[in-house]
Parts: structure tokens; C-alpha cells; sequence
């Protein structure tokens, strides 16, 4: 049975990243989108200002 014991944590983290990155595909884009997109540009121009 200790082969049980060995397998379940990595099986379980499997899945779990599995989930994750479902989870990361499935919100990109939709209708909030452009507001995203939006903001990550003026934090990317915030940034090389402050560091001009």
C-alpha cells in the first residue's frame, strides 16, 4: 500500500495545475478584455517613465 501513499500527492497536485490552468485560459479575452488590456499598458508606461 505504500505504493498508494506515493502516487496520490502528485496526482493530486496534477490535477490541481490541471484546474489552474483551465482556469487561466478560460478568463482571457471576454468583455473585459479591452479594460484589461487598458490597464496593463498604463502600468507598463508607468514604469518606463518612472524609470527614465
Amino acid at each position: 500500500m505504500n505504493y498508494v501513499a506515493a502516487i496520490v500527492p502528485p496526482l493530486v497536485m496534477a490535477i490541481g495545475f490541471g484546474f489552474l490552468v483551465r482556469a487561466i485560459i478560460r478568463s482571457q479575452g471576454g468583455a473585459q478584455k479591452g479594460k484589461e488590456d487598458a490597464a496593463a499598458d498604463a502600468m507598463a508606461r508607468a514604469a518606463t517613465a518612472s524609470a527614465e
